[in-house]
Protein backbone atom coordinates (compact mmCIF):
# COMPACT_ATOMS: atom_id res chain seq x y z
CA UNK A 1 0.00 0.00 0.00
CA UNK A 2 1.51 3.30 -1.12
CA UNK A 3 1.36 6.24 1.29
CA UNK A 4 0.86 9.31 -0.96
CA UNK A 5 2.03 11.66 1.81
CA UNK A 6 4.88 9.98 3.69
CA UNK A 7 4.99 10.61 7.43
CA UNK A 8 8.24 12.26 8.51
CA UNK A 9 8.59 9.96 11.50
CA UNK A 10 7.80 6.67 9.80
CA UNK A 11 9.74 7.54 6.65
CA UNK A 12 12.90 8.70 8.43
CA UNK A 13 12.72 5.73 10.82
CA UNK A 14 12.68 3.29 7.91
CA UNK A 15 15.58 5.10 6.25
CA UNK A 16 17.69 5.19 9.43
CA UNK A 17 16.95 1.55 10.27
CA UNK A 18 18.18 0.62 6.80
CA UNK A 19 21.30 2.79 7.24
CA UNK A 20 22.19 1.18 10.56
CA UNK A 21 22.45 -2.15 8.73
CA UNK A 22 23.70 -1.15 5.28
CA UNK A 23 25.76 2.05 5.54
CA UNK A 24 28.65 2.17 3.10
CA UNK A 25 32.15 2.25 4.56
CA UNK A 26 33.83 5.37 3.17
CA UNK A 27 37.17 6.94 4.18
CA UNK A 28 35.57 10.15 5.45
CA UNK A 29 32.56 8.59 7.16
CA UNK A 30 32.05 7.63 10.81
CA UNK A 31 29.84 4.67 11.79
CA UNK A 32 26.09 5.36 12.15
CA UNK A 33 25.37 7.38 15.27
CA UNK A 34 28.95 8.71 15.59
CA UNK A 35 29.79 12.27 14.63
CA UNK A 36 32.73 12.60 12.24
CA UNK A 37 35.49 15.21 12.25
CA UNK A 38 34.06 18.38 10.61
CA UNK A 39 37.37 18.82 8.74
CA UNK A 40 36.90 15.41 7.14
CA UNK A 41 33.28 16.19 6.22
CA UNK A 42 34.20 19.52 4.67
CA UNK A 43 37.14 18.11 2.72
CA UNK A 44 35.12 15.19 1.36
CA UNK A 45 32.12 17.32 0.43
CA UNK A 46 34.27 19.75 -1.56
CA UNK A 47 35.98 16.85 -3.34
CA UNK A 48 32.70 15.06 -4.06
CA UNK A 49 31.19 17.99 -5.94
CA UNK A 50 30.65 16.64 -9.48
CA UNK A 51 33.11 13.80 -8.79
CA UNK A 52 32.49 10.13 -8.01
CA UNK A 53 33.09 8.45 -4.67
CA UNK A 54 35.53 6.00 -6.29
CA UNK A 55 37.64 8.85 -7.68
CA UNK A 56 37.62 10.90 -4.47
CA UNK A 57 38.73 8.12 -2.09
CA UNK A 58 42.48 8.11 -2.90
CA UNK A 59 42.61 11.92 -3.11
CA UNK A 60 40.94 12.27 0.29
CA UNK A 61 43.45 9.95 1.92
CA UNK A 62 46.36 11.68 0.17
CA UNK A 63 45.20 15.11 1.40
CA UNK A 64 44.73 13.90 4.98
CA UNK A 65 48.20 12.42 5.00
CA UNK A 66 49.73 15.66 3.71
CA UNK A 67 47.53 18.03 5.76
CA UNK A 68 45.97 16.22 8.75
CA UNK A 69 44.28 19.35 10.12
CA UNK A 70 42.84 22.55 8.71
CA UNK A 71 45.79 24.44 10.25
CA UNK A 72 48.21 22.33 8.20
CA UNK A 73 46.27 23.02 5.01
CA UNK A 74 46.05 26.73 5.75
CA UNK A 75 49.83 26.98 6.14
CA UNK A 76 50.55 25.07 2.92
CA UNK A 77 51.41 26.96 -0.29
CA UNK A 78 48.55 27.08 -2.79
CA UNK A 79 50.83 25.45 -5.37
CA UNK A 80 51.10 22.35 -3.18
CA UNK A 81 47.31 22.12 -2.94
CA UNK A 82 46.88 22.53 -6.69
CA UNK A 83 49.57 19.94 -7.44
CA UNK A 84 47.94 17.39 -5.11
CA UNK A 85 44.53 18.18 -6.65
CA UNK A 86 45.73 17.68 -10.25
CA UNK A 87 43.48 15.20 -12.05
CA UNK A 88 40.45 15.77 -9.83
CA UNK A 89 39.04 18.51 -12.07
CA UNK A 90 37.05 21.70 -11.41
CA UNK A 91 40.15 23.40 -10.05
CA UNK A 92 38.33 26.38 -8.58
CA UNK A 93 37.43 23.94 -5.79
CA UNK A 94 41.11 23.57 -4.90
CA UNK A 95 41.66 27.32 -4.77
CA UNK A 96 38.57 27.77 -2.60
CA UNK A 97 39.65 24.83 -0.44
CA UNK A 98 42.85 26.67 0.43
CA UNK A 99 41.06 30.00 0.95
CA UNK A 100 38.53 28.34 3.27
CA UNK A 101 41.24 26.60 5.28
CA UNK A 102 42.99 29.95 5.80
CA UNK A 103 39.77 31.60 7.02
CA UNK A 104 38.83 28.75 9.38
CA UNK A 105 42.36 28.59 10.76
CA UNK A 106 42.73 32.35 11.15
CA UNK A 107 39.22 33.54 12.06
CA UNK A 108 37.70 30.48 13.75
CA UNK A 109 40.73 29.05 15.54
CA UNK A 110 40.73 25.99 13.32
CA UNK A 111 37.19 25.00 14.40
CA UNK A 112 34.51 24.83 11.71
CA UNK A 113 31.35 26.77 12.64
CA UNK A 114 28.21 24.68 13.16
CA UNK A 115 25.52 27.09 11.94
CA UNK A 116 24.42 27.68 8.36
CA UNK A 117 25.04 31.47 8.16
CA UNK A 118 28.65 31.10 9.34
CA UNK A 119 29.27 28.12 7.07
CA UNK A 120 27.84 30.02 4.11
CA UNK A 121 30.26 32.87 4.80
CA UNK A 122 33.24 30.60 4.09
CA UNK A 123 34.89 30.52 0.64
CA UNK A 124 33.67 27.74 -1.63
CA UNK A 125 30.75 26.73 0.58
CA UNK A 126 27.30 27.07 -0.95
CA UNK A 127 23.85 26.04 0.34
CA UNK A 128 24.28 22.31 -0.32
CA UNK A 129 27.75 22.02 1.23
CA UNK A 130 26.74 24.14 4.23
CA UNK A 131 23.69 21.94 4.85
CA UNK A 132 25.76 18.77 4.48
CA UNK A 133 28.41 19.94 6.97
CA UNK A 134 25.80 21.17 9.44
CA UNK A 135 23.87 17.89 9.29
CA UNK A 136 26.67 15.34 9.04
CA UNK A 137 29.30 16.97 11.25
CA UNK A 138 27.05 18.68 13.80
CA UNK A 139 23.72 16.80 13.57
CA UNK A 140 21.82 19.98 12.74
CA UNK A 141 18.40 19.34 11.19
CA UNK A 142 19.50 20.74 7.83
CA UNK A 143 18.00 19.65 4.54
CA UNK A 144 20.65 18.08 2.32
CA UNK A 145 19.79 17.60 -1.36
CA UNK A 146 22.43 16.18 -3.70
CA UNK A 147 21.86 14.43 -7.03
CA UNK A 148 20.98 11.11 -5.38
CA UNK A 149 18.47 12.73 -3.04
CA UNK A 150 16.95 14.73 -5.91
CA UNK A 151 16.28 11.46 -7.70
CA UNK A 152 14.70 9.82 -4.64
CA UNK A 153 12.41 12.76 -3.86
CA UNK A 154 11.44 13.16 -7.52
CA UNK A 155 10.36 9.52 -7.66
CA UNK A 156 8.77 9.55 -4.24
CA UNK A 157 6.34 12.31 -5.33
CA UNK A 158 6.48 11.84 -9.14
CA UNK A 159 7.53 15.45 -9.61
CA UNK A 160 6.95 16.30 -13.27
CA UNK A 161 8.65 19.70 -13.28
CA UNK A 162 11.96 19.33 -15.16
CA UNK A 163 15.27 19.95 -13.45
CA UNK A 164 16.75 22.39 -12.68
CA UNK A 165 13.43 24.24 -12.26
CA UNK A 166 12.20 21.49 -9.91
CA UNK A 167 14.98 22.06 -7.34
CA UNK A 168 12.89 24.38 -5.18
CA UNK A 169 9.96 21.96 -5.04
CA UNK A 170 12.26 19.00 -4.37
CA UNK A 171 14.02 20.84 -1.54
CA UNK A 172 10.70 21.82 0.05
CA UNK A 173 9.45 18.22 0.05
CA UNK A 174 12.82 16.93 1.27
CA UNK A 175 12.73 19.42 4.15
CA UNK A 176 9.31 18.12 5.23
CA UNK A 177 10.83 14.64 5.68
CA UNK A 178 14.14 15.59 7.35
CA UNK A 179 14.15 14.39 10.99
CA UNK A 180 15.14 16.55 13.93
CA UNK A 181 17.64 13.99 15.18
CA UNK A 182 20.29 12.05 13.25
CA UNK A 183 19.80 14.35 10.27
CA UNK A 184 23.36 13.64 9.17
CA UNK A 185 22.89 9.87 9.20
CA UNK A 186 19.55 10.34 7.43
CA UNK A 187 21.15 12.43 4.66
CA UNK A 188 23.97 9.91 4.21
CA UNK A 189 21.43 7.08 4.17
CA UNK A 190 19.55 8.70 1.30
CA UNK A 191 22.84 9.26 -0.53
CA UNK A 192 23.63 5.56 -0.14
CA UNK A 193 20.15 4.49 -1.27
CA UNK A 194 20.48 6.68 -4.32
CA UNK A 195 23.92 5.28 -5.09
CA UNK A 196 23.17 1.57 -4.71
CA UNK A 197 19.36 1.10 -4.93
CA UNK A 198 17.50 4.09 -6.38
CA UNK A 199 19.86 4.29 -9.34
CA UNK A 200 19.17 6.24 -12.55
CA UNK A 201 18.70 3.01 -14.52
CA UNK A 202 17.12 -0.23 -13.30
CA UNK A 203 16.52 0.76 -9.66
CA UNK A 204 16.34 -2.17 -7.27
CA UNK A 205 13.02 -1.17 -5.74
CA UNK A 206 12.51 -4.57 -4.10
CA UNK A 207 15.21 -3.74 -1.55
CA UNK A 208 14.39 -0.06 -1.08
CA UNK A 209 13.21 1.07 2.38
CA UNK A 210 11.29 3.91 0.70
CA UNK A 211 9.37 1.76 -1.79
CA UNK A 212 6.23 1.66 0.39
CA UNK A 213 5.93 5.43 0.06
CA UNK A 214 7.11 5.86 -3.54
CA UNK A 215 4.51 7.06 -6.05
CA UNK A 216 6.76 6.26 -9.02
CA UNK A 217 7.23 2.69 -7.79
CA UNK A 218 3.44 2.35 -7.53
CA UNK A 219 3.07 3.47 -11.15
CA UNK A 220 6.08 1.52 -12.37
CA UNK A 221 7.63 4.55 -14.11
CA UNK A 222 10.63 5.11 -11.83
CA UNK A 223 13.10 5.73 -14.64
CA UNK A 224 11.06 8.69 -15.88
CA UNK A 225 12.16 10.67 -12.83
CA UNK A 226 13.72 13.08 -12.27
CA UNK A 227 12.46 14.81 -15.39
CA UNK A 228 15.27 16.74 -17.04
CA UNK A 229 15.16 19.65 -19.45
CA UNK A 230 16.65 18.95 -22.91
CA UNK A 231 20.43 19.30 -22.95
CA UNK A 232 21.89 22.22 -24.83
CA UNK A 233 24.31 21.39 -27.62
CA UNK A 234 27.86 22.13 -26.48
CA UNK A 235 30.02 24.17 -28.85
CA UNK A 236 33.50 22.98 -29.82
CA UNK A 237 36.51 25.24 -29.33
CA UNK A 238 39.93 24.72 -30.88
CA UNK A 239 43.49 25.78 -30.18
CA UNK A 240 47.13 24.95 -30.81
CA UNK A 241 49.19 23.91 -27.79
CA UNK A 242 52.96 24.31 -28.05
CA UNK A 243 55.37 21.65 -26.80
CA UNK A 244 58.57 23.72 -26.84
CA UNK A 245 61.58 21.50 -26.17
CA UNK A 246 65.22 22.46 -25.61
CA UNK A 247 68.14 20.26 -26.71
CA UNK A 248 68.51 18.97 -23.12
CA UNK A 249 64.89 17.75 -23.11
CA UNK A 250 63.33 20.46 -20.95
CA UNK A 251 59.85 21.64 -21.98
CA UNK A 252 58.22 25.00 -21.36
CA UNK A 253 55.37 25.20 -18.84
CA UNK A 254 53.56 28.35 -17.81
CA UNK A 255 51.04 29.20 -15.12
CA UNK A 256 47.48 30.15 -16.05
CA UNK A 257 45.87 33.23 -14.54
CA UNK A 258 44.52 32.67 -11.03
CA UNK A 259 40.96 33.38 -12.11
CA UNK A 260 38.92 31.55 -14.70
CA UNK A 261 39.01 28.02 -16.06
CA UNK A 262 41.93 25.95 -14.71
CA UNK A 263 42.99 29.04 -12.77
CA UNK A 264 46.46 28.84 -11.19
CA UNK A 265 47.26 25.51 -12.85
CA UNK A 266 50.28 24.86 -15.07
CA UNK A 267 49.93 24.40 -18.83
CA UNK A 268 51.81 24.20 -22.07
CA UNK A 269 51.47 27.55 -23.89
CA UNK A 270 48.51 27.62 -26.24
CA UNK A 271 46.63 29.94 -28.53
CA UNK A 272 43.22 31.27 -27.49
CA UNK A 273 40.44 28.67 -27.37
CA UNK A 274 38.12 29.69 -30.22
CA UNK A 275 35.55 27.99 -32.43
CA UNK A 276 37.47 28.67 -35.66
CA UNK A 277 40.30 26.42 -36.86
CA UNK A 278 43.82 27.72 -36.13
CA UNK A 279 46.66 27.57 -38.71
CA UNK A 280 50.06 26.54 -37.32
CA UNK A 281 52.37 28.94 -39.15
CA UNK A 282 50.15 31.95 -38.55
CA UNK A 283 49.89 31.04 -34.87
CA UNK A 284 53.66 30.70 -34.53
CA UNK A 285 54.14 34.08 -36.18
CA UNK A 286 51.72 35.81 -33.81
CA UNK A 287 52.65 33.87 -30.70
CA UNK A 288 56.43 34.26 -30.79
CA UNK A 289 58.66 37.19 -31.63
CA UNK A 290 60.09 37.00 -35.15
CA UNK A 291 63.67 37.13 -33.94
CA UNK A 292 63.19 33.89 -32.02
CA UNK A 293 61.78 31.92 -34.95
CA UNK A 294 65.28 31.51 -36.45
CA UNK A 295 66.18 29.31 -33.46
CA UNK A 296 63.27 26.95 -34.05
CA UNK A 297 64.24 23.58 -35.47
CA UNK A 298 61.91 20.79 -36.50
CA UNK A 299 58.20 21.54 -36.07
CA UNK A 300 55.73 18.64 -36.08
CA UNK A 301 52.05 18.20 -35.21
CA UNK A 302 51.00 15.65 -32.61
CA UNK A 303 47.78 13.67 -32.27
CA UNK A 304 44.67 15.73 -31.59
CA UNK A 305 43.68 16.00 -27.92
CA UNK A 306 39.97 16.11 -27.08
CA UNK A 307 38.55 17.18 -23.73
CA UNK A 308 35.09 18.16 -22.51
CA UNK A 309 34.36 20.88 -19.99
CA UNK A 310 30.96 21.63 -18.47
CA UNK A 311 29.91 24.06 -21.21
CA UNK A 312 32.01 23.18 -24.25
CA UNK A 313 34.20 20.61 -26.00
CA UNK A 314 37.84 21.44 -26.64
CA UNK A 315 40.16 20.19 -29.37
CA UNK A 316 43.86 20.89 -28.85
CA UNK A 317 46.39 20.33 -31.62
CA UNK A 318 49.84 19.75 -30.10
CA UNK A 319 52.68 21.41 -32.00
CA UNK A 320 56.12 20.07 -31.09
CA UNK A 321 58.83 22.68 -31.60
CA UNK A 322 62.53 21.96 -31.04
CA UNK A 323 64.18 25.15 -29.85
CA UNK A 324 67.88 26.03 -29.63
CA UNK A 325 68.94 27.31 -26.21
CA UNK A 326 69.90 30.87 -27.38
CA UNK A 327 66.42 31.54 -28.73
CA UNK A 328 64.31 30.01 -26.02
CA UNK A 329 61.15 32.06 -25.30
CA UNK A 330 61.29 32.77 -21.56
CA UNK A 331 57.65 33.62 -20.94
CA UNK A 332 56.41 35.37 -17.83
CA UNK A 333 55.20 32.73 -15.36
CA UNK A 334 57.07 30.16 -17.45
CA UNK A 335 59.38 27.34 -16.36
CA UNK A 336 61.55 24.93 -18.30
CA UNK A 337 60.86 21.49 -16.82
CA UNK A 338 62.02 17.97 -17.62
CA UNK A 339 59.08 15.67 -18.45
CA UNK A 340 60.18 13.31 -15.68
CA UNK A 341 59.45 16.15 -13.22
CA UNK A 342 55.97 17.06 -14.49
CA UNK A 343 54.47 15.25 -11.50
CA UNK A 344 55.85 17.98 -9.23
CA UNK A 345 53.66 20.58 -10.89
CA UNK A 346 49.92 21.24 -10.95
CA UNK A 347 49.15 19.90 -14.41
CA UNK A 348 45.40 19.44 -15.01
CA UNK A 349 44.03 16.35 -16.73
CA UNK A 350 43.81 18.24 -20.03
CA UNK A 351 47.56 18.84 -20.01
CA UNK A 352 48.39 15.26 -19.04
CA UNK A 353 46.48 14.27 -22.18
CA UNK A 354 48.81 16.54 -24.14
CA UNK A 355 51.80 14.84 -22.53
CA UNK A 356 50.50 11.43 -23.61
CA UNK A 357 49.72 12.64 -27.12
CA UNK A 358 53.28 13.88 -27.58
CA UNK A 359 55.31 11.27 -25.70
CA UNK A 360 53.39 8.16 -26.81
CA UNK A 361 54.07 8.79 -30.50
Amino acid sequence: MIDPVPSKKSFSTNILDWYDLHARSLPWRSPPGVRPDPYHVWLSEIMLQQTTVATVGPYFEKFLKAWPTVHHMASAPLDDILTAWAGLGYYARARNLHKCAVVVSRDFGGVFPDDLPSLLSLPGIGPYTAAAIAAIAFDRSSTVVDGNIERIISRLYRINTPLPAAKKEITKKAAALTPEKRAGDYAQALMDIGAVICTPRRPNCGTCPAAHACAAFAKGDMEKYPVKAPKKVKPTRRALVFWLQLPDGRVLLRRRAETGLLGGMMEFPSTDWVEEAVEIEAALDSFFADERREFFGEITAGDLVRHTFTHFHLELQPVVVHVDEPGRPDLADGLWVRPADFGNYALPTLMTKVVRAVTDR
